[in-house]
C-alpha cells in the first residue's frame, strides 16, 4: 500500500522528512536558505519545524519507532 493512503506511514514519511531537513539545515545552510519557495521552500519550512518544536519532534519519532517496533 502507498504511503499516502495509509495515515500510519505518511505520519512516519512526514517526521522522517522534517528530521532529514532538519540534519540537512545544520549542515549546509546554504541548500535550504536559499529559496523559501516553491519545493525547496516546502524543506525549508520542514527544517524550521523540526528546528523551533525539536523536542516535539523527538518525542513523535520515539512513539512512532515504539509503534512500529512493539505495536505493529
Amino acid at each position: 500500500m502507498s504511503a499516502l493512503f495509509n495515515f500510519e506511514s505518511l505520519l512516519s514519511v512526514v517526521l522522517l522528512m522534517i528530521c532529514t531537513c532538519t540534519y540537512i539545515r545544520s549542515f549546509a545552510p546554504s541548500l535550504l536558505d536559499r529559496q523559501k519557495t516553491g519545493l525547496v521552500g516546502t524543506f525549508w519550512k520542514m527544517a524550521r519545524i523540526g528546528e523551533r518544536k525539536s523536542p516535539w519532534v523527538a518525542a513523535a519519532c520515539i512513539l512512532m519507532a515504539v509503534n512500529v517496533l512493539f505495536l505493529s
